[in-house]
């Protein structure tokens, strides 16, 4: 259509089965793994990081059992092509490691698997974990993805406490992973403390003096330690990221990840402001979040965007009254749009006339307007303790008040 707005293309990359699981409390098996990353590929994710095989040998075998079921959730093509997620191991820039993934994707078609290598780049982590040179780690990265490039047609190479490092290494450390064939780079903000101006700036940079950044793609990859990490990763799919990596619930180490379910949702309603385009079905979101919730055993926090149990409900008589006069009123976009719903009006101390002649009515009682009027203010001044039992107050009050409980109940 002539004026239509073309939308550049942004890749997905999930990694709940990975950095997701690594939250404190989170635990998938084998099993668990394949039915999460199923119902990823059902919704369009473009990479689904599997797991890191080199820690375990369970590890290994969940990331295989994906890689075995490859044929029947994806196509025959690569990144970026829409037909089916490329599914990744995460390997340090160690042989082993390396060796680890290439057995546990050995039976994913080859343009369906990746090596994700990580490697420490900030001056703390040089000094106090590897106990390494600035030169010493532009051999190893440079050598791993070497090595890696013999194996896959795909390897990213991510400097981890990439927001700490400096920003001439980096540029350095960058150059000698492309160099060396990486398809892809990363740059995680491992401790989660950029905010979004800074996010723009940092890639910027990058973009400016990387060279051969122009020919790979750039993943990003935030934590939410300052409850910045959505926000962060839309700043830099505005400054041109090829590849945002997320997590459904936005689970991981410490405060979580980016959040797959809000990155997703904003993306689709707002292509006004982020002019990208991508493969995910939003109405597939909501189940999402509650199939890892479920597997994971980590709770949905009910006030969560998107996929909480109250992102569609009210308990407030104002609220209340407007959505039952137009759901517009007071939702931010329709439930469906997520898979989740309807809209839930939630009786409580807050609550008007209308929601409470709502629910009376689901019970089979029409009240006239004075007796409605006396429930609500005997509602609305009952104590914390008797709330406890919503359905117990509202039968004993409006019960009383409207000539005994039989009466309420039919």
């Amino acid at each position: 259509m002539a004026g239509q707005r073309v939308l550049s293309p942004l890749l997905l990359g999930d990694t709940t089965l990975r950095d997701g699981e690594q939250m404190p409390g989170a635990m998938l098996d084998p099993a668990d793994k394949l039915a999460v990353a199923r119902a990823l590929a059902a919704a369009g994710v473009d990479l689904i990081e599997a797991g890191f095989p080199a820690v375990s040998r369970t590890e290994a075998a969940a990331v295989g059992l994906v890689a075995q079921a490859a044929g029947d959730f994806l196509g025959p093509g690569g990144v970026g092509d829409s037909g089916g997620p490329v599914i990744a191991a995460l390997c340090r820039a160690l042989h082993r490691d390396i060796d680890a993934a290439r057995e546990a994707l050995a039976d994913a078609p080859p343009r369906r698997r990746a090596a994700n290598i990580f490697l420490s780049a900030s001056p703390l982590h040089r000094r106090y974990k590897l106990k390494k040179s600035k030169a010493d780690i532009l051999v190893m990265a440079a050598r791993a993805v070497e090595y890696a490039r013999k194996s896959f047609d795909y390897v990213n190479f991510s400097a981890e406490d990439a927001s700490r490092t400096e920003p001439g290494y980096l540029v350095r450390l960058y150059e000698a992973a492309i160099s060396a064939g990486a398809t892809s780079i990363g740059f995680p903000d491992t401790l989660g403390v950029l905010t979004p101006d800074e996010v723009k700036e940092r890639l910027e940079f990058l973009r400016a003096h990387v060279r051969g950044l122009s020919g790979v793609l750039l993943g990003v990859h935030f934590h939410d330690d300052l409850g910045l990490a959505t926000a962060n990763t839309l700043a830099a799919i505005q400054a041109g990221a090829d590849m945002a990596h997320c997590t459904v619930g936005g689970i991981g180490e410490r405060a979580g990840n980016a959040a797959l379910e809000e990155t997703a949702t904003v993306l689709t309603l707002r292509p006004d402001l982020y002019g990208r385009s991508i493969h995910l079905d939003a109405a597939k979101l909501a189940p999402l979040c509650r199939l890892v919730a479920d597997l994971t055993g980590i709770p949905t926090p009910p006030n969560k965007a998107v996929c909480g149990e109250n992102a569609f409900a009210t308990g407030a008589g104002v609220h209340q009254d407007g959505l039952l006069k137009h759901p517009d009123t007071y939702l931010p976009y329709p439930p469906q749009t997520v898979g989740a719903g309807p809209a839930r009006i939630v009786l409580s101390k807050h609550s008007g006339r209308a929601a409470l002649r709502l629910r009376l009515e689901q019970l089979g009682v029409v009240l006239d307007e004075a007796r409605l009027t006396a429930v609500s203010e005997a509602l609305k001044n009952a104590s914390k303790a008797e709330w406890g039992d919503e359905a117990g107050l509202l039968e004993r009050v409006a019960g009383e008040l409207v000539g005994g409980r039989k009466r309420l109940l039919g």
